[in-house]
């Protein structure tokens, strides 16, 4: 079986791009229900719920036919360190969420490629060019279109989505590493593990004991959600290159504005779509200079 040997190098591009799309489809989905929730719970426990079940979810799916293999790391370092990024940019997400609108939310954390090309060269010694910058400064003023002065969005949340765009950067760099080197389940297993164990000191004060079925199935279902997603995302880098398959995170945006207008009755505004349209385009952009062959 594929999973107890080397992680496929299979080249499947479309299998790749319908694994991200569907990554896509789930994220805002779990988004949502997220905002739903942080109106009666604090967002350390729904993030406690988030990654405990997302572990939970992973070991009993994968541990019966991969064994301790499951926990089979080269890269322990990495993988802890990635779990730190994950927690981190999940707990200020989650923070943020509940103050902004689920589509606006998800254009700011766009910002995340570009984050990647500035934190590539202390992280992976690559050289930061002048195409790139440019990028990454069109990028950024497609934020401040989105956050703009007077608006709704323009608030202490904004600054967390930020940070949790940053976090999250890190740690696709990180798990980009490890693709090829480690098994997708094991990198999604990791990728809670650590911040499970911190989130599980913490639970005593801010618990609020759900009343409702409705409420822990809520926020039980966010681990299969995260899960799924993040299993999908790890598995389209086996298939295709990080370059093709990444542009099609922007797919994001559509599954958001659904999930915002049926849940919370939210229409982005002509700002917000016109912010979105230059973020994504200084994605591309970037994303289309490094499938060019780098001179040495």
């Amino acid at each position: 079986m594929a999973e107890r040997g080397t992680p496929s190098r299979t080249s499947r591009p479309l299998l790749g791009v319908l694994l991200m799309c569907t990554a896509c489809a789930l994220f805002p989905i779990m988004n949502g229900l997220v905002k739903l929730l942080a109106a009666t719970y604090e967002p350390q426990q729904i993030v406690w719920f988030r990654i405990v079940s997302h572990l939970v979810l992973v070991a009993v799916v994968f541990m019966p036919r991969m064994g301790l293999g499951l926990l089979r790391t080269r890269r322990i370092g990495t993988q802890f360190v990635s779990s730190v990024m994950m927690l981190l940019s999940t707990l200020f997400f989650f923070s943020a969420v509940k103050s902004i609108p689920v589509a606006e939310a998800i254009s700011i954390t766009f910002v995340a490629p570009l984050a990647v090309v500035l934190l590539a060269w202390p992280l992976l010694g690559e050289r930061i060019t002048f195409f790139r910058m440019a990028a990454v400064v069109v990028g950024f003023s497609g934020v401040l279109i989105v956050i703009r002065p007077g608006s709704a969005v323009f608030q202490w949340a904004s600054l967390l989505l930020l940070g949790s765009a940053v976090c999250y950067a890190i740690y696709q760099i990180l798990i980009r590493r490890l693709a090829g080197i480690d098994q997708p389940a094991t990198s999604i297993f990791y990728s809670v593990l650590l911040g499970a164990i911190i989130m599980s000191i913490w639970l005593p004060f801010v618990w609020k004991l759900p009343v409702r079925w409705t409420d822990w199935a809520l926020l039980c279902s966010l681990g299969v959600f995260g899960a799924m997603g993040h299993y999908c995302v790890a598995k389209a880098m086996t298939y295709a290159s990080a370059n093709f398959v990444a542009p099609f995170n922007y797919t994001q945006m559509i599954g958001s504005v659904i999930v915002g207008y049926l849940m919370f009755a939210e229409v982005p505004d002509l700002y917000t779509w016109v912010g979105t349209a230059v973020i994504v385009g200084a994605g591309l952009m970037v994303g289309w200079q490094g499938r060019k062959p780098q001179k040495p």
